[in-house]
């Protein structure tokens, strides 16, 4: 073989592991779809145990999260009232390609409460270490709970 067509060969393996590594990392933009409601009440229900989460207005998901509401499609919340770190969030952007940027805001929320409840109720930081963040089509989810194994396998369920 010379070294053309070495170089070749080389080249087109190269061009079907970008492509096949590609498509791979493609099940994150996978079209689903979710009920964000749903979702939420069915993980705060079922993987929150030491507290009982109250469902936040879809109005004050931008302040709370600071989602553009050129992102926010529609999304769901629910929160503790503070004795715990225990909080479930599904948001549905407008974009896949934006619900990076709301899984980043996601990652602030969690470093930012996790700072919190350091100074004041360290035994919720452990929770928060094990935040899950997962994004999926159209939906980002961000829960903070008890039971991870639970809300991982909702999420499954429904396709993240």
């Amino acid at each position: 073989m010379t070294k053309k067509h070495i170089v070749s060969a080389l080249t087109l393996s190269t061009i079907l592991l970008i492509a096949v590594t590609a498509a791979g990392c493609g099940g994150k933009s996978k079209s689903i779809t979710v009920d964000p409601a749903a979702l939420a009440s069915s993980i705060a229900q079922s993987a929150v145990s030491s507290d009982t989460l109250t469902e936040t207005a879809q109005a004050m998901l931008p302040a709370i999260y600071y989602i553009s509401e050129d992102v926010l499609n529609s999304g769901c919340a629910y929160m503790s009232a503070g004795s715990t770190a225990c909080e479930v969030a599904v948001i549905e952007c407008k974009e896949a390609k934006q619900t990076a940027d709301v899984k980043k805001l996601f990652e602030e929320r969690v470093k930012s409460q996790s700072d919190l409840y350091a100074s004041y109720n360290q035994g919720e930081v452990a929770k928060l270490d094990r935040a899950i963040i997962k994004t999926a089509g159209k939906y980002a989810v961000l829960a903070v709970c008890d039971d991870n194994e639970k809300a991982e396998a909702l999420l499954k369920e429904a396709g993240f």
